[in-house]
């Protein structure tokens, strides 16, 4: 494994993300499965929140579903590296503030909040919608 994948993975345990991510996956009945650039895989998440395809706590990818996209596992590896940089669990209220803004701008979610972004809306599979103040009269994004 990359040198900077193992440092990711020390940080996110020592940040205790990847253990919150661990306690989640187990509360949401999901297996987990190691996965690529030390990342874990949690598949059968049985929880309904958060509402997304897949998301990270940590090193730990959570998805409802039974496989991931490799074009989605990377984009999730990116957030797990988010994680690191953001020192763990301020990486929540900085999403969560992130999204509120993107919200507020565009009307969705993703399109404009920079961690997505950064992870890359169209591995995550994002629209890039036009911010309200450039769009013409009548159309959606």
């Amino acid at each position: 494994m990359d040198r900077r994948f193992r440092f990711r993975r020390v940080a996110n345990y020592v940040n205790l993300s990847t253990p919150l991510g661990l306690l989640i996956a187990v509360m949401g009945g999901a297996t987990r499965e190691p996965g690529p650039d030390g990342l874990i895989l949690a598949f059968g998440y049985r929880c309904r929140f958060p509402v997304a395809g897949a998301f990270t706590v940590g090193n730990v990818v959570l998805t409802r579903r039974n496989a991931l996209s490799e074009r989605l596992i990377l984009h999730e590896g990116r957030h797990a590296t988010q994680w690191a940089w953001c020192v763990g669990l301020p990486m929540l209220p900085l999403y969560l503030v992130s999204m509120l803004m993107s919200v507020m701008v565009c009307g969705h979610q993703a399109s404009y909040n920079v961690f997505e972004r950064l992870a890359g809306l169209d591995d995550g599979g994002y629209p890039r919608n036009a911010v309200w103040w450039r769009r013409r009269k009548g159309s959606v994004g």
